[in-house]
């Protein structure tokens, strides 16, 4: 996918970078900090495209002919948010919480530029297996997954033994729904015979 300008992802996210470069983007990073509080009354679902849109809020001085690409994700349970976890315990706690049950992840995207913010969320239902403590302590030991959301991804080896079923994106739950990136970038995609 060619863009007709310059695209920045400002996410440090080697997943969602590794998405963007599959999908055919050229891009460069750049991640500025970002005061990711929301209001406590806000309803959970409108939580990661506002989130996205505080990111992209943060380039709107220096935008120029860019385009900024900004996502956040997150896991809900029941009706409590689980972000990323601070260290291994709170890992553990996490998916002790997740195991045996189902979730939703939501993936908020925000696309910004010159003429408009277009922000959306993309949410999924991701139902574990049972998962027994071995199986919890050896991932979050091997894999710190200290920077994901509910504290597991999908695409290692948590995911692919506890998870039991998806409704929705692979990808989505990775942290980037491609399939709906893909259509906001378009209007943006030069074409050969254009």
């Amino acid at each position: 996918m060619q863009l007709t300008r310059p695209l920045v992802l400002a996410s440090n996210s080697p997943r969602r970078q590794q998405l963007m470069r599959e999908m055919g983007c050229t891009f460069r990073v750049d991640v500025r900090p970002t005061d990711e509080t929301f209001p406590a009354d806000m309803p959970i679902p409108e939580v990661p495209a506002f989130l996205a849109r505080q990111k992209a809020d943060r380039f709107r001085s220096d935008l120029g002919d860019q385009l900024v690409l900004c996502a956040d994700t997150i896991v809900v349970v029941d009706t409590a948010i689980l972000n990323k976890p601070a260290d291994a315990d709170e890992a553990v706690s996490m998916l002790r919480r997740l195991s045996g049950r189902a979730h939703q992840v939501m993936t908020g995207v925000c696309l910004l530029s010159a003429e408009e913010t277009v922000s959306f969320t993309d949410q999924v239902t991701v139902v574990f297996n049972t998962l027994d403590d071995y199986e919890i302590n050896a991932y979050v030991e091997q894999y710190r997954p200290f920077d994901k959301a509910g504290a597991y991804g999908v695409q290692e080896p948590i995911g692919m033994i506890g998870i039991q079923r998806i409704e929705g994106s692979f990808y989505t739950v990775m942290g980037l729904p491609v399939h709906r990136v893909y259509q906001t970038l378009k209007k943006y995609e030069l074409r050969a015979n254009s």
